[in-house]
């Protein structure tokens, strides 16, 4: 937990007074799991994600979501293709 407890600390240097928050995303990207982060305007989530990606030595990327955005538009999508019985 000497690893963890560092990069807690570090990105705590950053974010103040929301260790809670850090240790649960710490504890979601170890179990493999994935991360929303929602809130109002102004409350650091950009700051957040990057500072902790920093922390970790990943590369953090922001994307910024409006109404009309679609999940496909961020990932993609697969088209099914009869011939091949595959998706492509």
């Amino acid at each position: 937990m000497q690893k963890t407890d560092e990069v807690i600390q570090s990105v705590g240097r950053v974010i103040v007074g929301k260790e809670h928050i850090i240790r649960q995303i710490l504890m979601t990207i170890l179990a493999g799991g994935h991360i929303l982060l929602e809130d109002v305007p102004g409350t650091g989530k950009t700051t957040l994600a990057l500072a902790l990606s920093k922390a970790i030595g990943l590369t953090g990327r922001r994307i910024q979501f409006t109404p009309d955005v679609m999940p496909s538009d961020i990932v993609g999508y697969s088209i099914y293709d009869r011939e091949s019985g595959t998706f492509s």
